[in-house]
């Protein structure tokens, strides 16, 4: 349909159609370039596929009639008959089309638009429903019990989340693309707490927030995405500290277990996630600390935080949210 669209408005190149192919290349072009640019692409493909539908039913239409009678010979003209069904034909495709995308369009907005991504759901062993909200959960505390100015740190997943949700100030998002600003992120979250209070405090940080799914069996945590976070915060000459082999075994696995590498075991990101995690039963026959995402019991267990305080952790320990501790109460 885009095609016959273009094809008409190049046949006929007014400025309404000029503006339009102007405006479909260029989108096409930025689409192409970012993905989240789709929605700049959606209005114009909705206009050019209009125009194609419009044109081709125009140009068919005028087929589907009664016979045609020469007013002078009163003969009926032979050709028409098989203009007359091929017009039905085109028409009859056409129709059966929009119908068909019609229930196409309202499948996809019951299946993907009607599921969230910050409402998650699951089934239990007895099959019935259960529900995570724990993202709302989370945003919501971080509005009604945190400063207006407080600047929260996180990965940047979820920076327009924090910003749209919580309405709070946060460092990056899906739009940063100052790679230093990332890198520094990175590398506080990859590092040990002593090097990563001195990041926080230099980014006047006043709560982190992290994404954990140990407990619950959520597989798109900061866990998983934490070697991004040691490539990346690696990648800038503040970061020549940070080496991504230091986080694998000597066999070459990055694992979280006893056997996991102890620059990983200490590094501010995993303590975050795991604190007071080794407290915890999780599955039935499994030690306390057994992380259900890796299938595996945590390698460290019992240590406390010395320049964080745990400020709130949702319901399904999806979210955890830590304060920064002030200069003067560290190590209370």
């Amino acid at each position: 349909l885009n095609r016959s669209s273009d094809y008409f408005c190049f046949s006929k190149l007014t400025d309404a159609n000029i503006f339009i192919i102007l405006y479909g290349v260029t989108s096409i072009y930025f689409a192409g370039v970012m993905v989240r640019l789709m929605l700049v692409l959606a209005p114009v493909m909705c206009i050019l596929s209009g125009i194609g539908i419009s044109s081709v039913l125009v140009a068919y239409m005028k087929n589907v009639d009664a016979k045609k009678v020469d007013k002078k010979t009163k003969r009926a003209d032979s050709s028409y008959p098989a203009k007359n069904e091929i017009g039905l034909v085109v028409v009859g495709i056409v129709a059966a089309g929009l119908i068909t995308y019609t229930f196409h369009c309202t499948w996809v907005t019951s299946e993907a638009y009607s599921s969230p991504s910050i409402v998650l759901a699951a089934r239990q062993h007895d099959g019935s429903r259960i529900i995570f909200d724990d993202f709302r959960e989370a945003y919501y505390w971080l509005r009604q019990n945190t400063p207006e100015d407080a600047k929260v740190m996180s990965w940047w997943d979820y920076g327009y989340q924090i910003t749209a949700m919580a309405n709070r100030t946060i460092l990056v998002d899906n739009n940063t693309w100052n790679n230093t600003h990332i890198s520094r992120v990175g590398q506080a979250m990859s590092s040990p707490e002593e090097k990563s209070y001195e990041i926080m405090r230099e980014l006047d940080v006043s709560y982190v927030l992290v994404i954990f799914g140990g407990l619950t069996g959520y597989a798109s945590d900061d866990i998983n995405k934490f070697l991004w976070m040691v490539r990346i915060g690696g990648s800038t000459p503040e970061g020549a500290h940070i080496k991504e082999h230091d986080y694998y075994t000597p066999a070459g696995e990055f694992r979280v277990d006893k056997e996991g590498s102890p620059t990983l075991l200490n590094c501010l990101m995993y303590k975050m996630c795991y604190y007071r995690f080794g407290q915890v039963y999780t599955e039935q026959g499994k030690p306390t600390g057994y992380d259900r995402v890796r299938n595996v019991e945590i390698g460290n267990k019992d240590f406390e935080l010395d320049v964080l305080e745990e400020a709130y952790t949702t319901e399904h320990w999806l979210v955890r949210i830590y304060k920064v501790k002030d200069l003067d109460n560290r190590g209370n």
